[in-house]
């Protein structure tokens, strides 16, 4: 419940206000005052008369009618002051900085559900508690450091940890990254990362709000929500990165199959940022790098030049590159050879363009310039320019900045010396950029924004996928558990999955028969144990009816064995697909290499059901054996389109069977021409 006494209070009143500014209700005060709040400022203290140049009341009681309330004070004496803040003084927003509830103690739990109901029965906004605070252009409610630069335009920044928000701001803050907002949301009892989002979303004004959203989260209490509005927000030309902190707890959970020791609360994060488009990060540098990235122009290809007086740098930037898929062409012909001439001697044109040490700010200029309007095939531009102790950086620093304004491509500084060049970056800073002081953190965030796709549609795939028979089939199963091969291939029917020709039976004379059908030669595996191989229950290259016979006979005495499936034998690269229902995630899905890779590399890429093709195709392209499959060192590779199509048809299979809680298609034979289905398993709960 976000309303304008939170955001634009007309009064505040700091309940434990003080003149310490090393204690947080000083500090707080002190913030406000420097941050030239134009509003009326109240402070409670009954131990002070005046604070900080402000009078002071000695009780809740005396004080008019406030818009906001922030609380400095003890856990144990909030809810009563919120009570009578809310009923008698009509406060309608309250941030309490004050820890000791929820997050430590059962006593502490039931002090901060008192104050929720509280706000719920006035109708008042609550920000924590347990947090740093709120920080807008309007007022600067934390009682931290650093105050990063505030305009409309910087970014919006929502973290569920006070602490971790500032060690953020100071991350951006030392890059030159402007901010609009900073919301701590602490324990986020009423109001989380999710509310705020959808207060962004639900009152856009493109004219005005920031189109940068920064965010640092814990839990994710409503991924549907988050979904919904963060997808919104980007599609209405937002951007959006994302920290997940702490998605690794779940992943050690035992599990029956292969999808269930993989999927883990981390793949449910890794599917829902896909599904919604947001960029995800994995530290605090990679986050304010990627912030940093969303102020400079898109980019609109995938070719870069890098300008640079230092040529290690500029090697391990094209490495970084390169290794992130992304593009560092080589710069030849008479345009490059007209730039080299204007050069100084043992200059280098070809890409990286290094000036020297001894190159100039006008040689700077000069190839920035080139980049900009003579080679073609650049579509934006690196610039690495420290101090080799030879020349002014002021001057190269002004160049720099000035090419900036002009240039229709993006330009990325890297200015690295923010120690010997401290003055020099700080005043390019003052005139509005940022800075990439590391050329590598600066690829491999820059490689996260390049491969994040858009947000996907919400549009279900239903061409081909029979919902009313799958719903037939679910229904028509008895029980819990795995579910029998004759079931799961009336659902892969029904979706539209082709599977390899097979026969179920304990019958030795109808499997023979059937393997005479469908010709030599076959796979036999035993029906009943979970993981076949574990138990010697797979027998390949069966080529005769008497060496099926016998592997009948042999396979029929292992324990649980309940019959033998008999396939046709087909040759390909063996892929996979797996799904794993995820609570409040919903189903995620899961691709990769198939076989033991999938064990062994865990190299697999991850999706929210239902998916569109354009996700499908996002899984396959993010997968470190990428190359493989797409061919490599002479092998042709798989037929993508149709891989594309299974995921996305089992997808839709599982939004219409909710029932379904794992699976595994593992492995799918795929060549050049077709990809098929050879092993698979379904598990069900039902209610």
């Amino acid at each position: 419940m976000i309303n304008q006494q939170l955001l634009h209070p007309e009064s505040i009143v700091v309940v434990g206000g003080s003149n310490n500014v090393h204690k947080p209700g000083g500090a707080l005060v002190r913030n406000l005052i420097n941050g030239g709040y134009k509003g009326t400022l109240r402070i409670i203290n009954p131990k002070e008369d005046e604070v900080q140049g402000i009078k002071v009341f000695h009780d809740a009681s005396e004080i008019p009618p406030t818009d906001l309330a922030v609380l400095v004070i003890p856990a144990k004496m909030c809810p009563d002051c919120v009570e009578l803040l809310a009923s008698q003084k009509g406060v309608k927003a309250f941030i309490i900085i004050s820890a000791g509830f929820g997050e430590e103690t059962k006593e502490g739990a039931i002090l901060e559900q008192h104050i929720i109901d509280t706000c719920e029965k006035y109708g008042a906004a609550l920000i924590g508690p347990n947090c740093i605070g709120l920080m807008n252009s309007w007022h600067h409610s934390v009682f931290t450091k650093p105050i990063p630069t505030l305009h409309e335009k910087g970014v919006d920044f929502i973290s569920g940890s006070g602490a971790t928000a500032v060690f953020i701001l100071e991350s951006a803050v030392i890059k030159g990254l402007p901010f609009n907002s900073v919301w701590s949301v602490g324990n986020s009892k009423q109001i989380g990362i999710e509310d705020v989002l959808q207060y962004m979303d639900e009152n856009f004004d493109p004219e005005h709000d920031s189109r940068i959203k920064l965010l640092y989260i814990e839990n994710i209490n409503n991924p549907d929500k988050l979904l919904q509005h963060a997808s919104s927000l980007i599609r209405k030309g937002c951007r959006i990165a994302a920290i997940k902190a702490g998605s690794s707890e779940s992943g050690s959970r035992a599990a029956s199959s292969h999808t269930g020791a993989i999927a883990s609360n981390d793949s449910a994060v890794e599917a829902l940022f896909r599904k919604a488009g947001i960029v995800r990060c994995f530290s605090r540098e990679e986050l304010t790098t990627v912030g940093c990235i969303f102020t400079l122009p898109p980019l609109t290809g995938r070719n870069f030049a890098i300008v640079t007086h230092a040529g290690g740098p500029g090697v391990m930037l094209t490495d970084a590159l390169s290794k992130g898929g992304l593009n560092v062409p080589k710069i030849e012909g008479p345009e490059a050879d007209e730039l080299k001439s204007l050069l100084f001697p043992g200059s280098s044109v070809s890409n990286p363009i290094d000036i020297l040490a001894t190159g100039t700010p006008e040689h700077l200029g000069l190839a920035i310039d080139y980049c900009e309007n003579k080679f073609k095939d650049i579509d934006a531009i690196f610039v690495i320019f420290g101090t080799p102790g030879l020349v002014q950086l002021y001057e190269a620093y002004d160049v720099l900045h000035k090419k900036i304004l002009e240039c229709k491509k993006p330009i990325f500084p890297i200015l690295p010396c923010l120690n010997t060049a401290g003055p020099e970056v700080a005043e390019f800073l003052k005139k509005g950029h940022v800075n990439f002081s590391d050329e590598v953190t600066l690829a491999t965030a820059l490689t996260q924004v390049m491969k994040t796709p858009k947000p996907a549609s919400g549009e279900i795939e239903l061409f081909g996928v029979n919902v009313p028979r799958i719903r037939d089939v679910i229904n028509s199963i008895e029980g819990n558990g795995y579910i029998s091969p004759e079931h799961v291939h009336e659902l892969f029917e029904c979706a539209g999955i082709p599977m390899v020709p097979e026969k179920v039976s304990s019958d030795k004379d109808e499997l023979i028969a059937f393997a005479e059908k469908v010709g030599y030669p076959v796979v036999a595996k035993v029906v009943g144990p979970i993981h076949k191989s574990d138990v010697g229950g797979v027998a390949l290259n069966i080529r005769t009816a008497e060496h099926l016979a016998l592997e009948f006979e042999r396979m029929m005495k292992i324990e649980g064995a309940t019959g033998i499936m008999v396939q046709k034998m087909l040759k390909g690269r063996e892929l996979f697909i797996g799904a794993k229902y995820e609570p409040r995630f919903g189903h995620i899905v899961l691709c990769g290499l198939g076989g033991i890779f999938v064990e062994v590399l865990k190299d697999v890429s991850s999706g929210l059901a239902p998916l569109s093709y354009e996700e499908a195709y996002s899984m396959i392209h993010s997968l470190r054996t990428y190359k493989i499959i797409k061919g490599t060192r002479g092998q042709k590779g798989v037929n993508e389109k149709k891989y594309a199509e299974i995921i996305v048809r089992l997808s839709t299979l599982l939004r219409f069977a909710t029932e379904i809680k794992e699976m595994d298609i593992n492995p799918l034979l795929a060549d050049e021409n077709d990809v098929i289905a050879v092993d698979a398993r379904i598990r069900i709960e039902k209610d």
